[in-house]
């Protein structure tokens, strides 16, 4: 059996966001979309993984299992329901998250903004209102009291390339061979965004400020190289390059994609493992989307902020994870300052108009909500305590 070690001090984690598990986000955009009559989506989040309530079961189950990082979103429509109200009761709420990590020996990592907008803030026309880089500062301003004196890791956007590509309106059946192109006024806006809200995060002396990018392994069909680096971007690499000379850049990583000669995305091969989204099965994803943050950004340090696959053969989320965890290992041992590990997801969630994609490490009872670790997050929490990499059976 191959071992593979990692450094001290690593990350080793889980990520969730908000309105994925938290349940009755109803000041959010995503909530009127579930609810409107004729919607595209399959079912609403309703109730969720009602983890606003359980978040501290949440947090001690996955301090028990060995991990010592968790990653999680606080939730604009919440904190600021209508424009200029600020609820003074759920930044309290999100500092109690806060501090539940720190009693049980977690890292905490908070995501100020992953998807999910206040219903008046769609309502102004979402990142293409031109004052919305000043309204996600203003936002940034308030979120302030979560962090306190206490919070190191901070993303200000999840995956602004996917928000710019699909203006906020992704869904499960959005997939690589589908997905539009981007938005260059929401592009542009998702950058001013964050380099406005790295200012205000500043002030924080203890805050390292990133945001996450996610990435796709782009590969070129026979002759399509150029073509490949021209689709690749204003899809990936331009998020990266607005990177350079932050304090760390998230990159999360699932799948591949296929660029064919005329910069069209090509669908998964026939007869391709695939996971519950369609995707395909391929491990090295995370290592090649490390490796391209690294260039791109120049050399800025790197933290895994989601990796996993859908599928409800824990077997296979094992061998999926472990595959990966040897290419992002390969990328460190080739000196890429890697500082952590945070496996997408905690638990099993809402996919953005569907529970059936199954990415947790930890399942849950939709009628009593009783948590119930796979053998997974088991397996994964002692390479989280020992720092060595190991697989079951091989």
């Amino acid at each position: 059996m191959t071992s593979r070690q990692f450094p001290d001090g690593f990350l080793w984690g889980a990520s969730t966001a908000a309105h994925q598990i938290e349940g009755n986000n109803v000041n959010s955009d995503w909530w009127v979309r579930e609810h409107a009559p004729g919607t595209d989506l399959s079912e609403p989040s309703g109730d969720a993984a009602d983890s606003y309530h359980r978040y501290p079961e949440d947090i001690a189950l996955l301090a028990s299992l060995g991990m010592n990082s968790y990653r999680f979103s606080i939730e604009w429509a919440r904190i600021e329901p209508e424009q200029g109200f600020v609820s003074k009761a759920q930044l309290a709420h999100y500092r109690r998250m806060v501090d539940s990590c720190r009693e049980h020996g977690l890292t905490p990592s908070v995501t100020l903004h992953h998807f999910t907008h206040p219903r008046w803030f769609a309502r102004l026309g979402g990142w293409r209102n031109p004052a919305a880089p000043e309204l996600f500062q203003r936002f940034t301003e308030i979120a302030l009291p979560v962090l306190g004196d206490d919070v190191e890791w901070v993303c200000t956007i999840n995956e602004p390339n996917m928000v710019a590509m699909t203006r906020g309106e992704e869904g499960t059946e959005m997939t690589a061979s589908r997905l539009p192109a981007p938005d260059p006024q929401i592009t542009d806006a998702l950058i001013e965004g964050h380099r406005r809200s790295r200012e205000v995060l500043s002030q924080l002396p203890q805050v390292k400020s990133g945001w996450s990018v996610a990435t796709q392994a782009y590969h070129a069909a026979p002759g399509a190289e150029e073509a490949t680096k021209a689709y690749g971007y204003p899809r990936e690499d331009i998020f990266l390059d607005a990177a350079k000379g932050d304090d760390w850049i998230g990159v999360q990583g699932y799948l591949r994609t296929f660029v064919d000669v005329d910069g069209n995305p090509l669908p998964v091969a026939e007869g391709a493992e695939t996971t519950l989204t369609g995707w395909e099965y391929f491990p090295p994803a995370i290592g090649i989307g490390v490796r391209n943050a690294w260039e791109r950004t120049g050399g800025v340090p790197i933290v895994v902020t989601e990796n996993g696959i859908a599928t409800q053969d824990d077997a296979r989320r094992i061998d999926y994870t472990h595959d990966a965890l040897v290419g992002l290992h390969d990328a460190m041992a080739d000196g890429i300052d890697v500082r952590g590990y945070l496996h997408w997801s905690a638990l099993d969630n809402y996919e953005w108009g569907s529970y059936k994609p199954t990415f947790g490490l930890i399942g849950w009872d939709r009628d009593t909500f009783e948590r119930t670790p796979k053998p997974s997050a088991h397996w994964l929490g002692e390479i989280a305590r020992t720092g060595t990499l190991t697989h079951p059976t091989r």
